[in-house]
């Protein structure tokens, strides 16, 4: 909470919002069952959809991305954008979400009211620039958008996301 006389600090702002953030998601990820890691819905059109397991890779890989643009480091490469193949246990996947919040908290870290516009690196786009403000709202926009997918992958498999408890 800001004090009622104090200017908002855009550093503290965001970081409160990304550490909500991450207090779901990484809830989420630890509440699915190992085994169930590998679950995608196969009842209806699902043909292609990510996995669990993905999701929450992609998640990652996502935020690193956009942590990287937002600290000037190269910009992971990959020839898909659902994290390292490699990763494959629940272990090791919670510790890459867990890790890539981390990252993210370091740029948000890097954040003050006067560079908020200021243009970096656009995170998808290599060759573009994106205002530093842009880039902060892809922590929040698009990793909700993947924690839904993952809350209903829990409920298909009978389980209540800790955030509905």
């Amino acid at each position: 909470m800001l004090a009622a006389d104090a200017a908002p600090d855009a550093r503290q702002i965001f970081d409160r919002q990304l550490s909500s953030t991450e207090r779901e998601v990484v809830a989420l990820a630890e509440a699915m069952p190992a085994d169930k890691f590998d679950f995608a819905p196969t009842n209806g059109n699902f043909k292609g959809v990510r996995t669990f397991a993905l999701q929450a890779r992609h998640i990652a890989f996502e935020i690193n991305t956009v942590a990287s643009a937002l600290l000037g480091e190269t910009v992971p490469s990959s020839e898909h954008d659902n994290g390292p193949d490699e990763l494959k246990s629940k272990a090791a996947i919670v510790k890459y979400l867990k890790d890539a919040f981390g990252h993210a908290h370091r740029a948000i870290a890097t954040l003050t009211n006067a560079n908020l516009l200021e243009l970096t690196t656009d995170p998808f786009n290599p060759k573009g620039k994106s205002t530093r403000i842009a880039s902060v709202g892809i922590f929040y926009w698009h990793t909700y958008d993947h924690y839904g997918q993952m809350v209903e992958y829990l409920r298909m498999n009978g389980l209540i996301p800790p955030a509905s408890r």
